[in-house]
């Protein structure tokens, strides 16, 4: 039975497709015969109709009590959080995550937006002494107004919903494109901010290409920021786009984040978190350990060990409880994972374990876990971020090695040491240039209330998430007044 067809959300309403679009199938990468939703595609007229709802709510919006917003945002969060478990079979079902991950990610959606709805009613302002006598000085914090909202594929509902609460709870306006890969999971959440108590065009929801909505959305002149998380290449494109207009602009892009192990670190601990931070999610994180530094001492041990859990992890379907990795999301970035593994073996690379792709009855894009040693660092798997179950190896001699290679690369979003060291744990936290320092914990994982964000090639704006949000989604305004 072919699935009922869903289409955007403007100006308060879902649109009602008119037979004539282009129909976007969304498929299960477990098992690529299964649909999992059909979708009218958006298009460039359609964005120009979502941008100018979304600027005819602004003034309204902007001046709503911020009790209306922090009651709108606890109801999106209270029911994302009881439709935890249909929701996170959803995500693992179009995104391949395994589904106590995918729970997780849904998990953390709600609270994110419940932490905003908090967050509303927290506006404050500062006064200040004028050097001038009788004047009186302060400052508040005003929304921007219409914000675009760009999201990958990788965390289909937790990354719109770090982005799309503080901007509405800030009293912006939304026009949301989540990635073509993944509309269900942000179509449910559209679905559940529907019924929010929101006013109409206050949040509109864009389902198409990246060449058209997304070119749209970022060129139009109604549209004051632009959230934007995905590759380096498109940020750049867009931090360009946005400069020419004097638009805002956020950007969350690439990783290739190390993580130091060091002699004196606890075996378990150690293995515990490369495993996690390197393969969980199947690579597929900005903030995966990608890139292994190892001393020399405990080297040979922990490689022993690490290949053998490797080789333990169970590779399957996302809904299957016993898996442990789910499949690459689709075809494209299994052939581009396929191809680094290639790329590391011509380069003289030894593939200690994985790197095969697994046949399925139902097809599928499963690939074993790569571990790649005897890698330098001029190798395109060590310094290329490759968004897959692929983990490089390089051994070094010292901590002064370690940290000298963790700082060689264009990125800087994630960084980890596991060492039972407080001065080497302490020099690493003070010195590394990443946005994020882990001691003894994986690369991969952060909490929803601080801030998110990285240096160098990984980010460019203002950081995301926590009370940080604000700087992006609001603007400062200082008022003088004589007394």
């Amino acid at each position: 039975m072919t699935s009922p067809l869903k289409s955007s959300f403007v100006n308060g309403a879902f649109v009602e497709p008119s037979g004539a679009e282009q129909i976007l199938e969304n498929r299960n990468p477990s098992d690529p015969r299964d649909i999992v939703d059909r979708f009218a595609r958006a298009d460039e007229q359609l964005t120009h109709v979502a941008v100018e709802a979304a600027n005819a709510a602004v003034s309204a919006w902007a001046t709503s009590n911020p009790q209306l917003r922090a009651d709108v945002l606890d109801r999106i969060g209270s029911e994302i959080l009881a439709r935890r478990e249909e929701l996170g079979r959803l995500l693992a079902r179009e995104e391949g995550k395994v589904l106590r991950e995918a729970m997780g990610e849904v998990d953390r959606a709600g609270r994110s937006f419940k932490f905003y709805a908090q967050e509303a009613l927290r506006a404050s302002g500062e006064k200040y002494e004028s050097v001038r006598p009788g004047v009186g000085i302060d400052t508040s914090r005003q929304p921007v107004g219409v914000v675009g909202i760009i999201s990958p594929w990788n965390f289909p509902i937790a990354i719109p919903a770090w982005k799309i609460a503080p901007a509405l709870c800030f009293g912006n306006c939304v026009v949301f494109k989540p990635a073509e890969m993944v509309p269900s999971s942000a179509w449910a959440l559209a679905e559940i901010i529907s019924r929010s108590g929101l006013p109409a065009g206050v949040f509109n929801m864009l389902i198409g290409p990246g060449r058209s909505v997304g070119d749209a959305l970022m060129r139009h002149p109604l549209v004051k920021a632009i959230s934007f998380t995905g590759s380096e290449q498109t940020g750049r494109q867009i931090a360009a786009i946005a400069v020419e207009r004097m638009a805002k602009v956020q950007l969350e892009m690439g990783g290739k984040n190390p993580l130091i192990v060091m002699d004196d670190a606890d075996m378990e601990v150690a293995l515990d978190v490369a495993l996690q931070g390197s393969f969980f999610s199947t690579g597929q994180r900005c903030t995966a350990s990608s890139r292994l530094i190892v001393t020399e001492g405990i080297y040979p041990e922990f490689i022993a060990r690490l290949t053998e859990r490797t080789r333990a992890l169970k590779v399957g379907d996302a809904l299957d409880a016993s898996t442990d990795i789910g499949p690459v999301a689709d075809a494209k970035q299994l052939e581009v994972d396929l191809d680094f593994i290639r790329s590391g073996i011509a380069e003289g690379a030894t593939l200690v374990c994985g790197g095969e792709r697994l046949v399925r009855e139902g097809g599928g894009y499963f690939l074993e876990p790569a571990l790649f040693v005897d890698v330098t660092p001029e190798m395109r798997i060590y310094r290329e971020e490759i968004f897959g179950p692929v983990l490089s190896v390089l051994k070094v001699r010292n901590y002064e090695e370690a940290f000298a290679a963790a700082e060689d690369t264009p990125f800087g979003l994630s960084a980890g040491i596991v060492t039972t060291s407080l001065k080497y744990a302490e020099h690493f936290k003070r010195n590394s240039s990443a946005g994020m320092v882990m001691v003894n914990l994986p690369t991969a994982g952060v909490d929803y209330h601080v801030p998110f964000g990285g240096n160098r090639g990984s980010s460019y704006g203002p950081r995301e998430q926590g009370t940080y949000a604000r700087e992006f989604f609001t603007r400062v305004k200082t008022s003088y007044q004589l007394s």
